[in-house]
C-alpha cells in the first residue's frame, strides 16, 4: 500500500513538473554604454593652437557636431605612422585612457605611405595590416569599439579632373579588413574625394592650407599645402566623418547632431571652436 501510494505521488510529482513553464532564458550580456571618442591619427586630424591659425585638424572640429557633453580625446600627431604610433608610445597611451563603451577613431596612411622616410613607412600588405589588426583586437579587448578611418583625401586632381586616391593601397588594407573581423569602416577616402569631386578643384583650393605671404601671423611667408585644412576645409571634413559616424548604428551614433551648421558653414568664424 505504501509502495502504491509513494509511486503515486511520484507520478503527481512529474505531472507538475512537466506543467511548469519553462525558466527564463538567460539575460543577453549588458554591453557598456557609449563614453567617450578617442582619435588615432596624424596631422590631419590633429590639435593646433592659434599660433598656427587657419591650419586646423578635422578632429580638432568634430565636437561641433556631436551632442553637448560628448567627449572627444584628440590623441592624433603630426608624422605618424601606425609604425611610429606605436614605436613612440603613443598607442599605449592612449589604450591607458580607453575604457568600455569608447569609440577609437584609427585613421592612418599618409604618412605609412612616406617611402622617403623610412622609419615611418609601413607596407600596406604587412607591417600596415599587421598594425591595424593590432590596434583592432587590443581596443575590442578592453570593451571599446574600434572604428577604422580611411586616409582623408588631398587637394590634388588627375588629368580627368578627379581627385586622385593617393593612398588606395592602405584604403584597400582597411576595407578589406572591416570585414572579417567586423570592424566598422568610415571610408573618408571615398568621402572626401567625391566632395573635392563635386566641389571641383578651384573652388575647394580654400578648404585647403593655402594663403598668401603676410595673410597669417603663423605663416609670415604665406603657404601652399594640398594636404592639410584651413578653418573651414576641417569643418567640411569634420562634418563627413559625423555623417558617417551616424548612419554606423553604432551608440554613438545617436549623439551626432542631425544639423551640423558649424561643420557646413561657407565662411570662416576665424576660430576654431563651437560657439
Amino acid at each position: 500500500m505504501r509502495a502504491r501510494r509513494f509511486a503515486l505521488l511520484a507520478a503527481a510529482a512529474a505531472l507538475l513538473v512537466g506543467a511548469a513553464p519553462a525558466p527564463d532564458p538567460a539575460p543577453a550580456p549588458v554591453l557598456p554604454g557609449f563614453g567617450k571618442i578617442l582619435i588615432a591619427s596624424d596631422s590631419t586630424a590633429s590639435v593646433y593652437g592659434e599660433d598656427r591659425y587657419p591650419q586646423t585638424g578635422w578632429g580638432q572640429m568634430l565636437p561641433c557636431g556631436l551632442d553637448a557633453g560628448t567627449e572627444v580625446v584628440d590623441l592624433a600627431m603630426a608624422g605618424r605612422s601606425t609604425k611610429t604610433f606605436i614605436g613612440e608610445g603613443r598607442w599605449d597611451g592612449l589604450m591607458a585612457r580607453v575604457q568600455p563603451g569608447d569609440v577609437v577613431l584609427i585613421q592612418f596612411g599618409h604618412n605609412d605611405a612616406y617611402k622617403a622616410k623610412p622609419e615611418r613607412y609601413a607596407d600596406p600588405a604587412t607591417t600596415y595590416r599587421d598594425n591595424l589588426l593590432r590596434f583592432i583586437w587590443q581596443v575590442r579587448g578592453a570593451r571599446a569599439i574600434p572604428v577604422l578611418v580611411t586616409p582623408v583625401g588631398q587637394h590634388m586632381f588627375g588629368p580627368d579632373g578627379k581627385a586622385k586616391a593617393n593612398f588606395a593601397d592602405w584604403s584597400a588594407v582597411m576595407r578589406e579588413l572591416s570585414t572579417p573581423t567586423q570592424t566598422p569602416l568610415i571610408d573618408l577616402e571615398g568621402l572626401s574625394r567625391a566632395w573635392l569631386d563635386q566641389t571641383g578643384e578651384a573652388a575647394s583650393r580654400g578648404y585647403y592650407l593655402h594663403a598668401p605671404a603676410g595673410a597669417f601671423p603663423g605663416f609670415p611667408k604665406g603657404i601652399d599645402d594640398d594636404t592639410h585644412f584651413s578653418e573651414l576645409g576641417a569643418r567640411r571634413i569634420a562634418d563627413l566623418v559625423a555623417g558617417a559616424l551616424k548612419e554606423l548604428n553604432l551608440p554613438l551614433s545617436g549623439h551626432v547632431l542631425a544639423e551640423r551648421p558649424l561643420l557646413l558653414r561657407t565662411t570662416p568664424l576665424g576660430r576654431r571652436g563651437c560657439q
